[in-house]
């Protein structure tokens, strides 16, 4: 949105005189793939090591902020923006954001890299690897069992798209690896931006 009535305020708090740097750590993949799970342990791990964090769920921001968009590849992609500005604000804050998202178009990661980027920001891509047929296996809400019935239409990596990261800071193979591996994968490719 570009409108000239409409100019940035500057806070009086520079981000350096903050208590902690923010990042955000971007965990995609599919439905089931582990990436809230992981998400879960590293915000435990975080607030543990008294390191200001939050969990940005793909789910619960659909009970509010987003809870005006369906599934469709417009409504995914603006799904995927917005968190992404939220996420920015919330790093700028000061806070490591935890954004477990299927968030399934290169564009829309990519958009979400480049507003970090702007701002000074780390952003951390990690790429839940776990392939569609474990994920499936797993189905931890049941919705691949609807859509195997006829009850869901539009499923990423079913019935539409998931374009899988080509440069992905973090590979996370969580159909082969503990959760405890994923967090510490995490934590260390945090401890070298942020």
């Amino acid at each position: 949105m570009s409108d000239r009535n409409i100019v940035w305020h500057p806070g009086a708090v520079a981000r350096e005189s903050r208590p902690s740097l923010g990042a955000t750590v971007w965990l995609t993949g599919f439905s089931g793939s582990g990436k809230s799970t992981v998400a879960t342990a590293l915000e435990e791990a975080l607030v543990a090591q008294h390191r200001p964090a939050y969990l940005l769920d793909g789910d619960n921001v659909r009970f509010g902020l987003n809870g005006d968009l369906g599934f469709s590849a417009e409504d995914r992609a603006e799904n995927v923006r917005r968190v992404a500005h939220v996420a920015q604000l919330m790093a700028d804050a000061g806070l490591v954001v935890l954004v477990p998202i299927i968030s399934p178009y290169r564009a829309g990661r990519a958009h979400a890299r480049a507003i970090h980027e702007a701002a000074g920001l780390p952003f951390i891509e990690a790429w839940v690897s776990t392939p569609i047929e474990e994920c499936e296996h797993r189905d931890p809400k049941g919705l691949y069992k609807k859509v195997r019935a006829g009850e869901l239409t539009g499923f990423t990596g079913i019935d539409d798209v998931y374009e899988a990261p080509e440069h992905p800071d973090l590979v996370l193979p969580m159909h082969q690896w503990a959760v405890h591996d994923g967090v510490r994968a995490v934590l260390s490719a945090l401890a070298g931006v942020a």
